[in-house]
């Protein structure tokens, strides 16, 4: 499925569809180059499972928790050498935990992550204003928005 949006708003509004049919359980694995949008979605999935907390981009610390409704562990693996670092990380014990797990970059360590895995492809498109985002769902389970 693929979707488009004109600006960081209707991405944040995405970002609260994609949120609002999540479950317990649920691996997003995030695409995308510097600046496509990943954290900025993230922002409307958190606000989807009731996170009142900032969402920045956890480059820096690697995992930041949230709680909502749901739990939210958002993680940024653009720093790590790959799938080991990955596991050295205790990232598995978040991705098979009681919440939803959102992977920026997570490109690194894909055959680290189960089948069910939801891709999430951001890329940024020409435009007048230099918004506009293409939005690619894979192995999206919940059915249409």
């Amino acid at each position: 499925m693929t979707f488009y949006t004109d600006s960081a708003e209707q991405t944040i509004e995405f970002g609260k569809k994609i949120g609002s049919k999540l479950k317990k359980g649920d691996i997003l694995a995030m695409q995308g180059t510097l600046a496509a949008g990943k954290t900025t979605i993230t922002k409307g999935i958190a606000l989807a499972l009731g996170v009142e907390d900032t969402i920045t981009s956890p480059t820096f610390c690697l995992i930041s928790e949230y709680e909502g409704k749901i739990p939210l562990y958002h993680m940024d693996v653009y720093r790590l050498n790959g799938t080991d670092d990955f596991i050295n990380l205790g990232a598995e014990e978040l991705i098979y935990g009681n919440g939803v797990s959102i992977i920026e970059w997570s490109e690194k360590i894909m055959d680290s992550l189960p089948k069910k895995t939801i891709i999430i492809r951001l890329e940024p498109q020409e435009s007048a204003d230099g918004c506009r985002r293409k939005i690619t769902l894979e192995n999206w389970p919940y059915g249409d928005f």
